[in-house]
């Protein structure tokens, strides 16, 4: 069985993938509640922390938080245009959220995303579970992705506890 895994930053964001399976599995701890680190998975937020530099960046993003509702994200990546899109399925603020993922207008069945957030020592242990990518080099750049966003989402959430602390 071939897998990747990496870790990064300061943030000890650590994302490993399983290509036969097609799954990603990440986890990182941050420095927030769990209310504030659910909101930044499902509002505009994203676009701040959603990023992998000199790779792809995330400019826009909405979506309708509710069983059924939709979201949908866009940005560049690799130098193209690239649209994301997904339906919620599970949402328990704000411990748990899971959603389908596929680029627009792509006939695949999606992918999913799993999000379990766990308070621990005045932090909260994010853990996400991504499936359904079935193409060894686009489960390796989405494992690295997701790895290099948790990193970032980790600064985002620091800076402002240093700030709240200032």
């Amino acid at each position: 069985m071939k897998r990747s895994e990496g870790e990064s930053g300061a943030a000890s964001a650590k994302a490993r993938a399983d290509f036969a399976r097609g799954e990603i599995s990440a986890s990182v701890l941050l420095p927030a509640t769990p209310e504030r680190v659910f909101r930044a998975l499902t509002s505009a937020e994203i676009c701040h922390w959603w990023v992998r530099p000199g790779v792809f960046d995330t400019r826009e993003w909405s979506g309708d938080l509710r069983v059924g509702g939709r979201w949908e994200a866009a940005g560049i990546g690799g130098g193209q245009p690239y649209r994301l899109e997904g339906e919620y399925l599970d949402i328990d603020a704000p411990l748990q959220l899971v959603h389908t993922w596929k680029a627009v207008g792509t006939p695949a069945n999606p992918g999913t995303v799993a999000y379990r957030l766990e308070p621990a020592d005045g932090c909260v242990r994010l853990t996400l579970e991504h499936t359904g990518l079935l193409i060894e080099e686009i489960c390796e750049r989405t494992r690295a992705g997701w790895e290099t966003s948790l990193v970032r989402l980790a600064e985002v959430l620091s800076e402002e506890t240093a700030a709240a602390s200032a």
